[in-house]
């Protein structure tokens, strides 16, 4: 069996099926891992002491930082994995690493001592660690975005359904991270006015599309686990992570239209309800068709595989995908 680190020969892409293994992947996963645990321990947090869920105080951010910024991590972890080796790759994973173990925990200490991490600059204590935490998903941006131009550039033999999910979740989580920028700036220009950072407009809602697709690149991955699981040819997986892609963007513009427009979440005109009803309806569609498939290939017992997979291999059926 190849080792954790060994690499493809003619393109450095780890063929090791225990990706998480290898060196780049590793610091990414376990501090992913261990983010990950501190989102599901402040539910319990959150369980025993109450409070609101909602507001600039509350248990919901050291949970939803951890969730987010866990699967954050693991997901450019596997990234890693499907890249070539560079110089200097090794450090620049553990940095990023680091650099998000240290943004939640900073949220997380800012939720313990009972003041907002976000937009508070009471005091020079403040105002600094609101600063670092700017500073640091500065440093997540730059790296997602410097892997989205590699993931697009390097040579690889990855299935095409694989590398699209991957290019795709990529793109949209520079995106998003660029969108939290933004929320961070707008909300210090409207604290510095008198003003809600939380709103834009009427009744905008800015970090509604900084979150909108943010997680595609967990999302479109697994869809394509599950389509190579339920036994799905190539051809069909790279048409349902397609659906799943267009979907995903879809929503991300639903949000931005309702953000900037100064509508709440769903207040939707019928642009914008058409818009959101397509992009839900197309990332959600592949699932019931990749279950359905998953169903066809137990009954049917087939025996042929996937190149690459231990799974049959299932074309839908005419007129399917």
């Amino acid at each position: 069996m190849a080792s954790p680190r060994a690499d493809d020969t003619r393109h450095g892409t780890t063929r090791d099926a225990s990706w998480w293994r290898e060196r780049r992947a590793r610091p990414l996963v376990m501090v992913g891992g261990l983010l990950v645990v501190t989102g599901i321990l402040h539910v319990g947090v959150w369980a025993i002491l109450g409070g609101p869920w909602e507001g600039p105080v509350s248990w919901r951010k050291p949970i939803l930082f951890g969730l987010s910024g866990g699967l954050t991590s693991l997901s450019l972890g596997w990234v890693w994995s499907l890249l070539p080796y560079r110089r200097g790759d090794t450090w620049l994973a553990a940095i990023t690493a680091w650099a998000l173990l240290v943004e939640v925990a900073l949220i997380d200490l800012q939720c313990w001592r009972g003041v907002a991490s976000h937009f508070n600059r009471s005091t020079t204590l403040d105002a600094g660690l609101y600063d670092a935490m700017g500073a640091l998903i500065l440093v997540v941006t730059l790296v997602a975005a410097d892997l989205a131009i590699r993931i697009h550039r390097a040579p690889t033999d990855l299935d095409p359904d694989l590398r699209m999910a991957a290019r795709v979740g990529l793109v949209l989580l520079v995106v998003s991270c660029g969108l939290g920028i933004w929320v961070s700036v707008h909300g210090d220009l409207e604290v510095s006015r008198g003003r809600s950072p939380e709103v834009y407009g009427a009744a905008g809602v800015p970090k509604f599309p900084h979150g909108a697709a943010i997680h595609a690149l967990q999302w479109l991955p697994l869809l394509t686990w599950a389509a190579r699981r339920a036994g799905l040819a190539c051809a069909a997986r790279v048409r349902l992570v397609a659906a799943a892609s267009v979907g995903s963007w879809l929503i991300l513009v639903y949000a931005l239209a309702q953000t900037l427009s100064g509508r709440a979440r769903f207040d939707v005109t019928p642009v914008t309800g058409t818009l959101v009803g397509l992009g839900m309806a197309l990332v959600g569609l592949p699932w019931p068709l990749v279950g359905l498939a998953w169903i066809r290939r137990l009954r049917r017992g087939d025996t042929a595989t996937v190149p690459g997979n231990s799974v049959p291999a299932v074309e839908p059926a005419a007129g399917h995908w």
